[in-house]
């Protein structure tokens, strides 16, 4: 009873984290001071030379497990997370199923450990309970299980934005949940956080990050149409984009309409 109270307090104060201001430090519990996602890096480098280490135990750098030309989404947990890492993963792969997009084919879904201790063999065991409980299609390929060392790990997580710290009392890491949209060049596109993901934002959050590589033409003219909402975690109606693209139809239209009519007053001007 003691440990679920710990994984669900772990679990509401660490969504909370997101929607708290830094400014308003002094509302979170010491546990939960310096722990968030920074949404200021929007748009930053990521270094996709970094090395890791995947579920088979192969060594390469994050580029060599990025799709080439593709798109990556890119979790940051850790193995032995008692709740809110398995919460959030659940969301992802629960999506992932419903996608049509294919995993390994159209985008790869990497996941980093925050915890530079944990080892290549319980990557592994986590990855084939995945397996074993979603069907996704070309998961075995496109999902990757990374370990690395300490240094490489506070090293990417700061690129990241991803603020975590080790919790002494219940011997856990206090952290957020949120996956990252990677441009094929390591660029990070877009952040969404949480346990619980929509498809259609998980489908435009991919095109976006894909740039013209993946998705179909109405996939682009809803990303022209709609933009990512981070105070609703989805994406939203673009007033402007809507209103301007209202007004090339209306002239469209105007122009198919009034055309025929110049061309008849000018026929009848050549030939009265």
């Amino acid at each position: 009873m003691i440990k679920s109270f710990s994984v669900l307090f772990i679990l509401i104060t660490s969504i909370s984290a997101w929607a708290i201001d830094p400014a308003d430090s002094a509302l979170l519990p010491n546990e939960l001071l310096d722990v968030g996602i920074d949404q200021s890096v929007l748009g930053n480098q990521l270094s996709i030379t970094t090395e890791f280490t995947d579920e088979e135990g192969n060594k390469g750098r994050l580029s060599d497990f990025m799709l080439p030309g593709k798109p990556t989404i890119l979790s940051v947990v850790y193995y032995n997370c008692p709740g809110l890492c398995s919460l959030h993963m659940n969301g992802a792969a629960t999506v992932f199923e419903k996608l049509k997009l294919e995993a390994g084919k159209d985008f790869n879904w990497v996941l980093v450990t925050m915890d530079g201790s944990e080892t290549p063999d319980l990557a592994l065991k986590k990855k084939i309970s995945y397996l074993d409980k979603y069907n996704v299609s070309g998961a075995e390929e496109g999902w990757k299980f990374l370990t690395t060392s300490p240094e490489n790990t506070q090293k990417i997580t700061e690129e990241l934005g991803f603020s975590y710290k080790w919790d002494e009392k219940t011997k856990q890491f206090a952290h957020s949940a949120a996956f990252y949209t990677i441009t094929p060049k390591g660029v990070i596109s877009q952040i969404i956080p949480g346990i619980g993901f929509e498809e259609r934002t998980v489908r435009l959050a991919l095109v976006q990050a894909a740039e013209g590589s993946i998705g179909t033409v109405v996939d682009q003219l809803l990303l022209f149409c709609f933009q990512f909402d981070p105070t609703k975690n989805k994406y939203t109606l673009y007033a402007f984009n809507l209103m301007r693209a209202a007004g090339v139809f209306m002239v469209l239209v105007l122009g198919l309409i009034l055309i025929p009519i110049w061309k008849k007053e000018k026929d009848r001007g050549v030939n009265p």
